[in-house]
């Protein structure tokens, strides 16, 4: 799919057996493009376009370089989370000269959410550089939103892992399980937010310090990936602690599991010492010995019923008075 942006551009969809691009377009958007989109998009700016496989390389070299003073970009794009399963997907791309065009293969809700605001507002795209630090920004700012939610999914385990009455802590099985997770899910949001980020500080900084940043005009755009950049940081810093605390939120929660799995073998393990004595005592008077003398004692069923009654009331009682059980 191919859409264009710019002046004179609504964003509609451009066929390539039969249409055409415009000279004002600032920024081409190929959503899982076909051979012929590709092609289209290589001849209006006269530069190759990255393939799915050159976008998938994660050495450095290979994600961010110039040519022949076009820059070509990939950025880790977060996506996937309202499906609950969160993963990065790369997007490519290529700025030549007032250029655009972008290659992905999947829609993060960000650059859909900039498609729909340059659709309405043409400024956004008025050339391809400022599309480029506003689809940059609109990621950023989701990522933030996303760092938000993961904080706020933070509380609802801590609330549940440290209530406030003793009592709400004996969590069944299931719910522990759940818990889990439901920790397993954050991290792995955590961890892909992290990525991100740190995907989108390198194409910043290596943006930033390229030749068409330092042309005249282009001071605003300086301060504004500037700004981006100190973002990221402290985007990037708030990860980390949302990592460390889910670690804490994970240790407490394994530690529930073995508070309630001693509280289990404990119980066992008291009414085993209440009831091997009256079982002992039981076996040695049931035995059908025939030169047993406590056979022909005419209390000896009653005295044998108390005898098991006491050796299992009095364990109890000590027991209870420890204050063990």
């Amino acid at each position: 799919m191919l859409r264009t942006f710019g002046p004179g551009c609504d964003g509609s969809l451009v066929e390539a057996e039969r249409g055409e691009i415009l000279p004002t377009t600032a920024w081409i958007d190929l959503d899982e493009p076909t051979l012929d989109e590709e092609k289209l998009a290589e001849r209006f700016i006269g530069r190759a376009i990255p393939t799915r496989d050159d976008l998938a390389e994660i050495e450095p070299s290979s994600r961010l370089y110039e040519q022949d003073g076009v820059l070509y970009l990939t950025l880790s794009t977060l996506t996937g989370v309202q499906e609950g399963r969160p993963t990065s997907e790369p997007i490519g791309f290529v700025l030549a000269g007032e250029r655009l065009v972008s290659i992905r293969y999947s829609s993060p809700k960000p650059v859909v959410a900039f498609i729909a605001h340059a659709e309405r507002d043409q400024a956004l795209v008025r050339n391809g550089l400022t599309a480029l630090i506003g689809l940059v920004d609109a990621i950023v700012d989701r990522l933030a939103d996303e760092l938000e939610n993961a904080g706020a999914e933070m509380e609802s385990i801590s609330d549940g892992i440290f209530a406030k009455e003793t009592d709400e802590r004996r969590i069944p099985a299931a719910q522990l399980t759940a818990m889990l997770t439901r920790v397993g899910r954050a991290q792995s949001l955590v961890a892909r937010i992290r990525e991100t980020t740190v995907s989108t500080i390198r194409l910043l900084s290596f943006l930033n310090s390229s030749a068409q940043l330092h042309r005249p005009g282009c001071e605003h755009h300086r301060n504004h990936l500037g700004s981006l950049q100190t973002d990221c940081s402290a985007l990037l810093d708030h990860a980390g602690y949302l990592g460390d605390n889910l670690t804490f939120l994970l240790d407490a929660a394994l530690g529930l599991i073995s508070v309630e799995q001693n509280a289990a073998m404990k119980l066992f393990s008291w009414a085993a010492l209440v009831f091997l004595p009256p079982t002992l005592i039981a076996g040695i008077f049931g035995m059908n010995f025939e030169h047993m003398p406590e056979l022909d004692w005419v209390w000896g069923y009653p005295v044998s019923l108390v005898m098991m009654l006491a050796s299992a009331v009095l364990p109890l009682w000590y027991l209870r008075s420890k204050g063990w059980i």
